[in-house]
């Protein structure tokens, strides 16, 4: 009977452990880095020295470059912002990107509704996006007036959601 309850118990314990380590997976880093189209978001982040905080608790809703839109920026332009010297301007890039809260595309959209197509979003850098209803898509407007068109919403992670956006937006 001891020997029953001991196997119970360790099996117990390892489902316990691999449960909480799957938790964990799914946080918002983690997902990043198990999509391709995200590695040059990925690069930046380890560079801004921000993957720590987009681990963390949050929640976070995070406005996501894939790819193409970090491409659009100039090389060299985007070459000089990955280097330590340039760590605080890349990172207030980054933060632009990111707002406090779990906000899913039924938030999106109700607030697009009640504030008549157009949302502010007080970013973690404390600048502000505008989202807006174009086209039959959402956007983001940035602070210099360049739009981000929202490709696809409500990737959930533990600690917050992801929306992938087709460019990446400036404060």
């Amino acid at each position: 009977m001891k020997k029953v309850l001991f196997i119970l118990s360790a099996v117990a314990v390892l489902f316990t452990a691999q449960t909480t380590t799957a938790q964990k997976a799914n946080d918002i880093v983690d997902i990043a880095v198990s999509v391709d189209d995200f590695s040059t978001l990925v690069t930046a982040l380890k560079a801004a020295d921000l993957v720590g905080a987009l681990q963390g608790d949050g929640p976070f809703t995070v406005f996501a470059p894939v790819n193409a839109g970090f491409a659009k920026i100039d090389a060299a332009t985007l070459s000089s912002l990955l280097e330590p010297a340039n760590k605080e301007q890349l990172s207030a890039i980054l933060t632009y990107h990111v707002v406090a809260g779990k906000i899913g595309a039924a938030d999106v959209a109700a607030a697009l509704k009640s504030g008549n197509g157009k949302a502010e979003l007080t970013t973690l850098n404390g600048a502000t996006l505008t989202a807006v209803s174009k086209d039959g898509g959402i956007f983001l407007i940035d602070s210099n007036g360049n739009y981000s068109k929202i490709a696809k919403t409500d990737v959930m992670a533990s600690n917050g959601v992801i929306h992938i956006i087709e460019d990446v937006v400036m404060p």
